[in-house]
């Protein structure tokens, strides 16, 4: 049993799940502060230098509290109906994820340290070109001299305010970059020095000096969806859409010779459960003739065949199909698309024409939570909208499109969850030597000697 994993179980949209919150709220308990171990000015916090006598008494504190936590929150999973999710998901996740962990990942520390150099050369390029386009220097990661230099100098129109002046944040300087080259240069710097700061220089310090092998994190009880998330490093975020992103990803090696990775992952999982849940024919069809969804969903919508569905058609459609899982509206939609936020309306409307089992689907959704309380997935993972039937038109409209959105993403949290056990089952069962080392979202990363791809990838 794991009180943190119950408490998530019950609640996943509580702010934690610690073991001194969960005693304080259930047994009605302050438990000792770790920080009352040690004397006051002690800054070295060792916890070998404590007192064992004060030791056993915190200790052995911890170990009463969780036993009786058990006693309350056990009956609890029962009476909710979440003891299944709990016993047969969680519980035997946890167990696969802490082999993952001790698995870790190798990175290549030498092409790390070639990619300092080049991202180096590439910040100092960026530098000179933005102090070019600006007419002087200044200091570029200060968002005060940015503003000056965007709104006032270059006289660009200011789309938001801050506590501390005009917004220079990423979705700003989108926008801004259809009227100058400066806003795009600033946003190429930025995502190279993230890249440089986040993973180029951190990876190699984070790497046991030994093996080489990185050994993230993964957070459990975290995400209300009932996803995983990844840190100390978190290799989730590592980005593919940028030719800088995919060099970093080169730096993560096999850890022996004659060994490969192996990437699974499921294919457009969330539209999938889509067109599961909405039991939309139109959007099965789809799937199920192995069509391109986007190219087949802006035929539908434009009126013209598949084969004539452009480049933007098929963008627009693919904007909207991922839109309508997380709630977008008409003018979010525009926004992304480029257009009016009328022609928008009326792109989501032939949408919904086209689809109506979709638009039923969240109508009813919508209507079951506002009546419940509460959304759950195919596997019965529940999360709670206590602000569901809000008077405030912001917070009730949040939490409508989190109705939608969880038993579609949180049923794909659950089936990757599934797999990662089913997977790690199969590795026992047959002796091989493939391991899991990666979960990111919708896709597994195992490494394994080269000659088991065939029976690991079947």
């Amino acid at each position: 049993f794991d009180t943190m994993l119950a408490s998530y179980v019950l609640d996943p949209g509580r702010r934690g799940h610690g073991l001194d919150d969960l005693v304080r709220e259930h047994l009605g308990h302050s438990m000792m502060p770790y920080g009352d171990l040690f004397a006051r000015g002690d800054r070295t916090k060792d916890i070998l230098a404590v007192d064992p006598d004060r030791l056993a008494v915190y200790a052995a504190e911890d170990a009463d509290y969780t036993l009786r936590l058990h006693a309350v929150l056990e009956p609890r999973l029962a009476e909710a109906g979440l003891m299944d999710l709990f016993r047969d998901l969680e519980m035997p996740v946890a167990a696969v994820l802490l082999r993952m962990e001790r698995n870790g990942i190798r990175i290549d520390r030498g092409f790390l340290g070639e990619l300092k150099e080049r991202f180096a050369r590439e910040l100092a390029a960026l530098e000179v070109k933005i102090h070019e386009l600006a007419g002087e220097s200044f200091n570029i990661q200060s968002p005060k001299q940015l503003a000056v230099i965007l709104f006032e100098k270059l006289g660009l129109k200011p789309l938001k305010k801050t506590a501390t002046g005009w917004s220079t944040d990423a979705s700003v300087l989108a926008e801004l970059a259809a009227d100058h080259d400066l806003p795009a240069a600033i946003l190429e710097y930025r995502e190279v020095a993230k890249l440089q700061s986040t993973y180029v220089e951190t990876l190699p310090g984070l790497a046991n000096p030994e093996t080489g092998l990185i050994h993230t994190s993964y957070n459990q009880a975290v995400a209300a969806t009932g996803r995983l998330s990844s840190s100390d490093p978190n290799l989730q975020n590592i980005p593919v859409r940028t030719e800088l992103g995919r060099e970093i990803r080169r730096a993560f090696v096999p850890r022996a010779a004659g060994n490969i990775f192996l990437s699974a992952d499921y294919s457009q999982v969330e539209l999938r459960l889509l067109a599961h849940l909405a039991d939309d024919p139109g959007l099965q069809a789809a799937f199920n003739e192995g069509a391109d969804v986007h190219r087949r969903t802006a035929a539908l919508i434009e009126g013209v065949g598949e084969d004539e569905v452009t480049p933007q058609m098929r963008n627009n459609a693919k904007a909207i199909n991922f839109g309508v899982i997380y709630g977008m509206g008409a003018r979010a939609l525009a926004r992304q698309i480029g257009v009016t936020v009328a022609e928008a309306s009326a792109f989501i409307e032939t949408y919904f024409a086209t689809y109506p089992g979709v638009r039923d689907f969240i109508e009813t959704t919508r209507e079951r939570a506002r009546h419940e309380g509460a959304v759950t997935t195919l596997l019965g993972r529940r999360r709670l909208l206590p602000d569901i039937a809000s008077d405030n038109n912001r917070i009730r409209s949040f939490q409508e499109r989190v109705a939608v959105n969880t038993p579609i993403q949180g049923t794909a949290a659950d089936l990757i969850k599934l797999a990662m056990l089913r997977i790690q089952a199969e590795l026992d069962r047959t002796g091989l030597q493939a391991m899991l080392l990666l979960q990111v979202h919708d896709e597994l990363v195992l490494e394994l000697p080269a000659g088991e791809r065939d029976e690991v990838a079947g």
